[in-house]
């Protein structure tokens, strides 16, 4: 079967780009490799003299070899011409001294190496994963995560493997090649001349060459990431894929980016064949040329034969330092990029871990949970559309539970995010009993406001690890055991290990309602002052969802709390409730209050499944919705209620 045509290099380019892709290939253009290195000085300073030790024994190592020849030439010229059998036997045993010598210490640099350089990785590990935690949401909803992934995977590989062979290579085979031309010189200045020639060619190629394989690199190192990015895809979404017959389509995907890479790949090998080709070819040439010369050099007796052949093995011994150049190179240019593609992550502004010093305006903010004006604007968003959230007003006073009710995509999650301050408010400010979340530190904020989103999100942990991580500090077994409790998580210890059962990746190995009832766990097992429930009953059964409401109405009595609400009945939870409506709350108040006076909110619980297409509606259409929610859903709901508190009375909740 007849391949496909490798894409030539314009063609290569990825058409799924990261959002980096395009502004870093302008740094690659204007930032030299070697500046872009030396930006890993910081990480290689704490084992600096372990690794110039290392390159010092490698620069020894490889001059003994330079020693070969002069031995040879004495050999030749000495013992050889005179044929004294002993200084035959005495110049061997000084090129077995030699030989051993020179594996011993390539040897020693291998183990000078090792252990700092597994140390420099680790450490530039741990930086880029502590500081992916603290980089905020918007950054994260922007980055796919193949291309983090493959920044702290492949890219780091590359920069260990960089320090481990072609920085030290780069820097003993320059002093090489100068130690064996000062050799070659001294022996027979003509002949090193002739070997000489080539060197200007060959540094214009070099400089040629690191333009083009530096951006070819990046290109491929991106394409790297986003087949990552597929491949973390497919396998977390392999139900998605099996459920749909989509394998099919995924393979494609796959094929087609894998295709793109190749062709990417097979750019470089032509490069790296062009730069092999020119820096082996002129050498050759050179060599080749002194040998002849050489030779009728030695016929004329104008040069010894001792000394053409130290010549000779002189330039044969350089000839591994010379050819190197193109891959040594050519790694190095890898290095950089993935050095620039490291740092394109670490150098995005983190979350601000210190609070600022406060102006004095928050003193005024009043108790509870309040919002201030706040406007919200996502930093993607088109400049000509509207702000997702529109000077909101609103306060939660302290120990009161409000509902947020509203249209799908009328802005309920993104103000409930607002809160632990995953995202930053454009204007306006938000005040947790009076005190303005902007000017305290987040640590202390995400302390006091506990969050539990409508998907949930669990680790590869233990159940008990998993809802712990919502307490501060060393939580014991009775805090796990009463928010198990208030969740109705007790499926939990049926399990095989009980709450110490691993959920696996993603919780996966769970349900959607056992799932998400240990987020509900994990949102109050610390006992929160403040708590922020997106839709937290959504995955649950009526049955189940009653008894979870009648254990949480026990938790809210002294929590100050702000619930996004899509049913009746986990509006019934709240004292008071809050309708918002493209961005702006339109309506605040119990209720019957809001069911029997809002057409908008009568329509939303009577789920219609969306607001009425205008502002208000005919007073039929609200009476009918209002009927419909308050003669189905609600008495249903509040039956449920009363007997989820009988049932959980029973169980002893507390």
């Amino acid at each position: 079967m007849p391949k496909p045509d490798a894409p030539t290099e314009d063609q290569a380019e990825d058409p799924a780009k990261d959002p980096t892709e395009d502004q870093a290939e302008g740094p690659a253009r204007e930032t030299s490799a070697a500046r872009t290195l030396l930006r890993l000085w910081p990480y290689v300073r704490p084992v600096r003299t372990r690794l110039f030790g290392a390159a010092f024994v490698a620069i020894i190592a490889s001059c003994t070899g330079l020693v070969f020849p002069l031995v040879l030439k004495w050999l030749v010229d000495g013992p050889v011409a005179d044929r004294d059998l002993g200084g035959v036997w005495l110049g061997a045993l000084l090129l077995l001294l030699l030989g051993v010598a020179e594996a011993l210490l390539f040897g020693l640099r291998r183990w000078l190496v090792a252990r700092p350089l597994a140390s420099v990785e680790a450490s530039m590990r741990a930086d880029l994963y502590r500081h992916l935690q603290r980089l905020p949401v918007a950054f994260h909803d922007r980055w796919a995560s193949g291309q983090l992934l493959s920044r702290g995977t492949t890219d780091l590989m590359l920069l260990r493997m960089f320090l481990a062979f072609p920085l030290t290579f780069l820097i003993v085979n320059g002093t090489t090649i100068v130690v064996g031309m000062v050799i070659l010189l001294a022996q027979d200045w003509t002949l090193g001349l002739v070997l000489l020639t080539p060197l200007v060619p060959l540094v214009i190629a070099c400089a040629y060459f690191e333009g083009r394989y530096m951006a070819v690199a990046r290109r491929a190192q991106d394409q790297v990431g986003d087949l990552t990015t597929v491949v973390e895809e497919s396998v977390l979404g392999i139900r998605i894929i099996k459920g749909f017959g989509r394998h099919r389509s995924q393979a494609r995907a796959f094929h087609a980016l894998s295709h793109t890479l190749r062709g990417t790949e097979l750019v470089k090998a032509r490069l790296l064949a062009a730069i092999y080709a020119v820096i082996m070819m002129l050498p050759e040439i050179a060599l080749g040329a002194a040998l002849v010369l050489g030779t009728v050099r030695v016929a004329e007796g104008d040069l010894s034969t001792g000394t053409l052949v130290a010549f000779l093995s002189t330039a044969l011994a350089l000839r591994w330092p010379v050819e190197s150049i193109g891959f040594l190179l050519a790694m190095s240019q890898e290095s950089a990029t993935a050095t620039e593609r490291y740092f394109e992550v670490m150098d995005a502004e983190p979350e601000s871990s210190v609070a600022p010093v406060a102006t004095g305006s928050s003193a005024a903010g009043g108790s509870g949970l309040r919002f201030h004006g706040v406007q919200f604007r996502y930093p993607d968003a088109p400049e000509d559309a509207p702000a997702a959230l529109d000077r909101i007003d609103l306060h939660v006073r302290p120990g009161e539970t409000l509902a947020l009710v509203g249209a799908t995509g009328s802005g309920k999650t993104t103000l409930t995010a607002l809160v632990p301050r995953l995202h930053e408010v454009s204007g306006g400010r938000i005040t947790l009993d009076g005190e303005d979340i902007a000017e305290m530190d987040r640590e202390r904020l995400r302390t006091l406001v506990a969050v539990a989103f409508e998907e949930p999100t669990l680790f590869s942990a233990t159940v008990g690890e998993n809802v712990l991580m919502g307490a501060e500090g060393a939580a014991g077994d009775a805090e796990l055991e009463r928010a198990l409790g208030v969740a109705q998580a007790d499926f939990a210890h049926a399990l095989p290990q009980g709450t110490a059962t691993q959920v696996g990746e993603q919780g996966l190995s769970l349900s959607g309602g056992q799932r998400q009832r240990l987020a509900l766990a994990r949102a109050v097992v610390g006992s929160p002052r403040f708590l922020v429930l997106d839709d937290p009953l959504s995955a649950l059964d009526v049955h189940t969802e009653a008894l979870v409401e009648a254990a949480l109405r026990r938790v809210l009595r002294d929590t100050t709390a702000l619930v996004v609400a899509h049913r009746p009945s986990t509006v019934l939870l709240a004292d008071r409730v809050a309708l918002l409506s493209e961005g702006r709350i339109t309506a605040v108040g119990t209720h019957q209050e809001l069911l029997r006076g809002n057409a908008e909110y009568a329509w939303l619980m009577s789920g219609a499944g969306g607001a009425p297409a205008t502002g208000e509606a005919d007073p039929a259409t609200a009476e009918r919705g209002a009927s419909s929610a308050e003669g189905a859903d609600l008495p249903a709901a509040d039956g449920q209620t009363e007997a989820g508190v009988v049932s959980a009375e029973r169980e002893g909740l507390r």
